[in-house]
């Protein structure tokens, strides 16, 4: 019996119906007839010298041999479309697709794109904006900006921006609120900030760090952080404001962050890219912009004491 493989469309015919169990589906996903999918298998079969499904009525089912073969064909066939995938995203220069969350993504990276789009006309920026961590390969992504406490997994990792939260509000309500105690005779906005960890971090906590008592009951309560952020520039009330995701409005004087107590979170945002993407000329343009707009971003920081999530000075 002779080890050389079957022709690629046979085994890629193989793959399918084995994935689908079912021959018309698989050839709808080839376009290919029916025939001629079952003409593929049928050459596998016999160069293998062996059935690989069972015909039944009105469904196939893998035989011992199909189920031996199955693996290894899906697997091939997966390293082989993510080797095609990324030989075409490395040649198509023009083309940059970032992943990043939704939140930074509308507060802060899309008030900015203006900027890289002036400096580098020559790159086709594409944004996937998503809380699903995403794989460079499969969804052919080139850099991701993720937020957390940094388990990158061996990629190339670039610090962007340390977080911090403060209370934030519209300059009219910064006029009747003068000092941390007034808060609590106004409506505090209140939000999910970071769901990945089990601490605790909301009114409450900064309201103890300031040596106040417990803040008002009610407020209207967001899923997301760029939700109430909206509602605080509207003026319906203060919020406990991301830096990353408030910086444009507070450079805009959209948003005050009137009091010096801030809390320094042990989360940062990172650029991450394969380590063999990071030479890349695109890849390095991108990383060069994004880390002179963050470097930017450290003017706040003179303005606030900063305590960490246990409320020790940092």
């Amino acid at each position: 019996m002779s080890d050389a493989l079957p022709p690629l469309t046979a085994l890629r015919a193989f793959e399918a119906a084995a994935r689908h169990l079912s021959f018309a589906k698989a050839a709808d996903e080839l376009n290919v007839t029916p025939a001629a999918l079952s003409f593929q298998i049928k050459s596998l079969e016999e160069r293998l010298g062996a059935p690989v499904f069972h015909r039944l009525n009105r469904a196939v089912t893998l035989t011992e041999a199909g189920r031996v073969l199955q693996p290894g064909t899906q697997d091939g066939f997966e390293a082989l479309y993510a080797a095609w995938r990324g030989a075409r995203r490395m040649i198509s220069n023009n083309v940059l697709t970032v992943t990043a969350g939704p939140a930074i993504t509308s507060k802060w990276l899309a008030p900015r794109m203006f900027e890289f789009a002036q400096a580098h006309p020559e790159i086709e920026l594409r944004f996937s904006a998503s809380l699903r961590v995403m794989d460079f390969e499969r969804d052919e992504i080139d850099l991701a900006i993720r937020f957390g406490g940094g388990d990158d997994n061996g990629l190339y990792a670039r610090p962007l921006i340390d977080e911090w939260v403060t209370p934030m509000m519209a300059p009219a309500l910064a006029e009747i609120i003068k000092t941390p105690a007034d808060l609590a005779n106004h409506t505090l906005l209140h939000q999910d900030l970071f769901p990945f960890d089990s601490r605790t971090l909301d009114w409450a906590t900064w309201f103890r760090f300031a040596g106040l008592g417990a803040p008002p009951k009610g407020g209207p309560r967001f899923s997301q952080a760029d939700h109430a952020l909206d509602a605080a520039i509207a003026g319906t009330g203060a919020v406990m404001g991301r830096y990353s995701l408030s910086e444009s409005a507070l450079s805009a004087g959209q948003l005050i962050a009137p009091f010096r107590l801030a809390i320094r979170l042990p989360y940062r945002y990172r650029l991450l890219t394969p380590p063999e993407s990071q030479n890349r000329p695109h890849v390095a343009a991108f990383e060069e912009w994004i880390v002179k707009q963050t470097d930017a971003m450290q003017n706040f920081d003179a303005n606030h004491d900063f305590v960490d999530m246990d409320g020790n000075p940092v």
